[in-house]
């Protein structure tokens, strides 16, 4: 009886302690890259530095790590999400379903579907996929690839609000996790090869409505709109599909934007702004306070949607405050994050064709020939090679910055592409390109990629360990010296932050493009990565060391062996 009567009172305890556990705060997220027992943001901070102060896992004890649990997602798409873990449990989107699961035991809490359009499938350019969500104050804040946006009660899966932000019919669609930001939640838009106009929404957190809209592509009159030929802005592209990163102290949001539309550039004609640039915005107003436009006119489908990581480098012998991007176009960019000056542009990727440098007086890209030619004429006689392809010398899958170091890990792509361009037509829910490609360009020795240690201060690669099928997954780096990625064949790895060497790998039984992430529970340190890859790499390609690489998405988590 007395057993009986201590186990209710604990219930009750533990019960009036679940809404602590679930009430992070504004300060909780403006923490998160230094609270190890929690991940509450996307990018494991709102500067997006997926770096980790925890050294429990470490260059000795990385051999002991092994799988502390598994969990199947239940479907076949590309996992190519970063969970959230708050008061013990983790949060995990997928395309067609939000999980709550313990943190402990990897045993599922609750798994609630997304009512999803059958047809949805037939209208996405790029991959069906979530990359991962928001949260605050007990809600889950997520995007769908019909491109709504939900509130959802992170205690019991339930939807609190629903709102539609474009037509999926029209090639809009959504698979970032959005920015809580100045007391706005913000998110983007993806379908810039379909003939949209690309734009950021900034919504009320607790209702839903929206509060502004912000397009990327101006329309006539506005400022920018004598930066494209007549008639052209409402199909203009500058998607907005990777999340953004937040300052609260000049409290500015920083967010990068895509190809034009079509692809041809001299379809579109001139600079075609904000088309691949690098926007600061004030998060209450949507208002542009800055921008910085990486390849002006964009010939090559070289967004700068890649992520943009905040932190603090020595300038001229002072710290300064800046933000970094490794820009699809081959450069890595570092601009004060201020007032978006340009501090430097060196060239990352192994071969660059379209341009012979950044010209540091106004920040354009020097154009070769090649390239001076595509910009001049809509129709091409015959075909081009430029280096790096369109998938650019660095995809998506976001970097690492070691604040002590000054380090940053990177995911690098390199091979080209054969493109010949012509007069585009446009046809509702159908690519809008303007150009013909003629296939994938190799490197010298096969070798398609790498991951690759950079020094941002001098421009310099520190080191880099070379892949045939490039990886596709995010970049943890932890105060224990490793520096975590997947591999597009399953093996989740874990190399020397200093040398490159490889000292752990572990094989997921899929291919991986998640983002891992490290968090501590109970005084144990764990390392967690989606698995399951169905990329746009591998299905276009045409890598042939992928064939046999399973579908099947799952949660693999792992800690250190006794």
């Amino acid at each position: 009886m007395k057993r009986d009567f201590a186990r209710a009172v604990l219930g009750v305890a533990l019960a009036c302690l679940a809404p602590l556990a679930l009430a992070q705060t504004i300060d909780d997220l403006k923490r998160d890259a230094t609270t190890p027992g929690d991940v509450t943001t996307y990018g494991m901070g709102w500067g997006q530095q997926r770096y980790s102060a925890l050294a429990k896992i470490n260059k000795t004890t990385v051999k002991r790590l092994v799988p502390a649990w598994n969990l199947s997602l239940d479907n076949s798409a590309n996992a190519s999400t970063q969970p959230l873990l708050i008061g013990g449990v983790m949060y995990v989107s997928t395309h067609n379903a939000t999980v709550a699961i313990d943190a402990e035991s990897g045993r599922q809490k609750w798994k609630v579907a997304i009512d999803l359009p059958a047809d949805v499938n037939g209208y996405l350019c790029c991959g069906i996929q979530s990359r991962g969500m928001a949260a605050l104050d007990g809600v889950l804040y997520r995007t769908t690839i019909d491109a709504h946006v939900l509130a959802i009660d992170m205690a019991s899966g339930k939807t609190l609000w629903k709102q539609k932000a474009a037509d999926y019919k029209q090639g809009y669609s959504m698979t970032h996790a959005p920015l809580v930001a100045g007391g706005v939640l913000i998110t983007g838009i993806s379908g810039g090869e379909y003939g949209t106009r690309g734009f950021l929404d900034g919504w009320d957190l607790k209702t839903g409505e929206k509060k502004w809209r912000t397009w990327t592509v101006p329309a006539p009159g506005e400022p920018g709109s004598e930066t494209w030929n007549a008639d052209r802005h409402d199909k203009g592209g500058a998607p907005t599909w990777l999340t953004g990163t937040y300052d609260p102290e000049l409290n500015l949001v920083y967010w990068g934007t895509g190809n034009g539309g079509p692809w041809n550039p001299a379809w579109r004609g001139k600079d075609s702004l904000y088309i691949c640039s690098i926007l600061a915005l004030d998060p209450a107003t949507g208002k542009i306070v800055w921008h910085y436009q990486t390849s002006p006119g964009d010939p090559y489908d070289y967004d700068a949607t890649n992520e943009l990581v905040l932190g603090e480098l020595p300038v001229n012998g002072a710290a300064r405050k800046v933000l970094m991007q490794a820009n699809r176009n081959g450069y890595f960019y570092v601009l004060d994050r201020s007032n978006g000056k340009l501090l430097s542009a060196t060239q990352f990727a192994q071969k660059v064709n379209w341009a012979s440098g950044i010209d540091m007086k106004t920040g354009r890209p020097i154009d070769t020939e090649m390239t001076k030619a595509v910009r001049s004429n809509v129709e091409s006689k015959d075909f081009i090679e430029a280096w790096p392809s369109a998938f650019g010398a660095k995809n998506w899958m976001p970097m690492s910055f070691d604040p002590l170091k000054k380090r940053v890990y990177l995911n690098t792509l390199n091979f080209g592409m054969k493109v010949k361009y012509g007069t585009p037509a446009y046809r509702q829910g159908a690519w809008y390109l303007g150009l013909e490609l003629g296939g994938w360009v190799d490197p010298d020795g096969g070798m398609r990629g790498a991951l690759v240690a950079w020094d941002p201060t001098t421009g310099r690669k520190l080191w880099e360990s070379p892949t045939a099928a490039p990886y596709w997954s995010g970049v943890l780096s932890t105060a224990g010296g490793l520096v975590f990625t997947g591999a597009q064949t399953g093996e989740f790895m874990a190399f020397d932050a200093d040398t490159g060497t490889k000292l752990w790998q572990f094989q997921t039984g899929s291919g991986i493009s998640g983002l891992p992430i490290t968090w501590e529970l109970k005084g144990q340190q764990y390392v967690t990565v989606t698995s399951g890859a169905a990329t746009v790499y591998g299905f276009l390609g045409g890598d042939a060391k992928l064939a046999q690489v399973p579908a099947g998405s799952s949660v693999w988590t792992f800690r250190l062996i006794d």
